[in-house]
């Protein structure tokens, strides 16, 4: 926790030093503001209203893009996933289309978002909030006992989600066997497609993710979120309706996918000999999807791993294409075929690939308009996701920085992430910190104890030595 007493402890500095927009322009904000106020074509829709969606978020979440209904049939499944839909009120290229275009994505500081889309939208009559009737579009899943889709279905729909959740109170209720009908078979669903994708081959690191909250006094604290089970079902049913939307696109000739290349074998013969090194038992014939998959990540030497295998998903991007099949057409981290339909509230591409999916699943031609912006949202993305990334580390940069500022000389357990020329990165989980530690021949996956040298806010650095016993 910061103890600094000082009150300007934000976010401003970030903000300005990477550009980010602080409002809208006034032609945008009109725009939005007459597209609220259109009414919509319900009758060109479906009315999925009596499903009983409900909606799984982080706590306050107010831009909800999904909504959920996980059933069993006989013995199967059967999986309703409700998607806002901007497509009724972002006009094709007015002014409201050129600013998501030129934002990207939204972006999350810890002081307040920067949205793709004005808050009228992105947090009213777009969002699935509970008890509003709202445009959507609907995918269903007929799987069967295995989890595997044998019929998939996307239309536009009205729906009606009748509660809002979030993944500790969703997490607790089956803890305790008292889960919502909507989601009680999320749980046995979620199992069977997260088996499915480690057969796969798909890769899952589970490294600690550090988030910035309030502490209540007007500066701020870094905890450790915790990934329950619930996260990784809900993320099932996502990847899912994306692998689906890939495979539409795909089969029509014409979208836009996430794509990642293969590990090739350096990477993953570097990956085997961290495994040896740390003393990790790998057997033949195991795949690295596997290996990850039961590794305890309690463990220090899982940490260790879990971070050399980044160097497995590395080089991910978007592919455009129409007429042709791309070279590469995988995301190996999914190990399938896969796009981003999902969030086109926080997200600009999800909105192309989800009309493309539309037009192709009900017969009809794609938009030129959207023919022409295709080829654009690689780029578009690409630019977005590299500030995201910076945005999102200079921010945990930034707080470790001011957490740490006035104990420098204290002593730490840290365990070694990866050591590389004269030192390591390091994570010491009390408070949940990552630095550089100085030191020779740090080992990879060991807890070590680290004296903290420098904690600069204004360069927004932490640093560590080595301690020797």
């Amino acid at each position: 926790m910061i103890r600094t007493g000082r009150a300007d402890l934000d976010f401003s500095g970030i903000r300005a030093e990477f550009g980010l927009p602080s409002e809208f322009p006034a032609a945008v904000l009109a725009e939005a503001e007459q597209a609220v106020g259109r009414e919509i074509a319900v009758g060109d829709r479906e009315d999925a209203t009596a499903l009983p969606l409900v909606t799984i978020d982080p706590p306050g979440a107010k831009d909800l893009d999904q909504a959920v209904l996980v059933e069993r049939v006989g013995r199967g499944f059967r999986v309703h996933y409700a998607i806002a839909d901007l497509g009724v009120f972002v006009v094709p290229d007015g002014a409201l289309d050129a600013e998501v275009r030129r934002r990207g994505q939204t972006l999350y500081l810890p002081d307040g978002n920067v949205p793709l889309h004005p808050p009228v939208l992105s947090e009213g009559a777009a969002s699935l909030l509970p008890s509003q009737t709202r445009p959507a579009v609907l995918w269903t899943f007929e799987c069967d006992a295995d989890g595997e889709p044998v019929d998939v279905r996307v239309r536009r729909a009205v729906v009606r989600s009748t509660a809002q959740f979030d993944y500790e109170s969703v997490q607790a209720s089956f803890d305790s066997g008292t889960p919502h009908p909507s989601i009680e078979a999320l749980a046995d669903f979620g199992r069977l497609r997260r088996e499915r994708a480690t057969e796969r081959g798909a890769v899952e690191l589970r490294l600690p993710e550090q988030e910035i909250v309030p502490n209540g006094d007007g500066d701020w604290k870094l905890v450790v979120r915790p990934r329950v089970d619930v996260d990784a079902w809900n993320a099932e049913i996502s990847l899912l309706t994306g692998m689906s939307a890939a495979r539409i696109m795909l089969d029509a000739k014409v979208g836009v996918l996430r794509t990642l290349p293969d590990a090739d074998d350096t990477a993953v013969d570097a990956l085997r000999r961290s495994a040896s090194a740390l003393g990790v038992p790998w057997p033949d014939g195991v795949t690295p999807a596997r290996f990850l998959a039961d590794l305890d990540p309690a463990r220090p030497e899982s940490l260790a791993l879990f971070v050399d295998a980044t160097r497995l998903l590395r080089g991910a991007g978007y592919t455009a294409f129409d007429g042709e099949i791309p070279p590469v057409t995988t995301h190996a981290g999914v190990a399938a075929p896969y796009t981003h339909v999902t969030a086109p509230l926080r997200r600009l591409v999800d909105r192309f690939a989800t009309e493309v999916c539309l037009a192709v699943s009900a017969g009809q031609d794609v938009p030129e308009w959207l023919r022409r912006a295709l080829p654009l949202l690689p780029g578009v993305m690409g630019g977005s996701d590299t500030v995201a990334n910076k945005v999102d580390r200079a921010c945990l940069d930034q707080v470790e920085a001011w957490v740490m500022a006035d104990r420098v000389g204290q002593v730490f357990d840290a365990v070694v992430l990866r050591a590389e020329g004269n030192g390591a990165d390091v994570f010491v989980a009390q408070p949940p910190v990552m630095g550089r530690c100085a030191g020779a021949d740090l080992p990879e996956g060991e807890r070590i104890r680290a004296r903290l040298t420098e904690a600069d806010p204004e360069r927004r650095k932490v640093a560590f030595t080595r301690v020797e016993d």
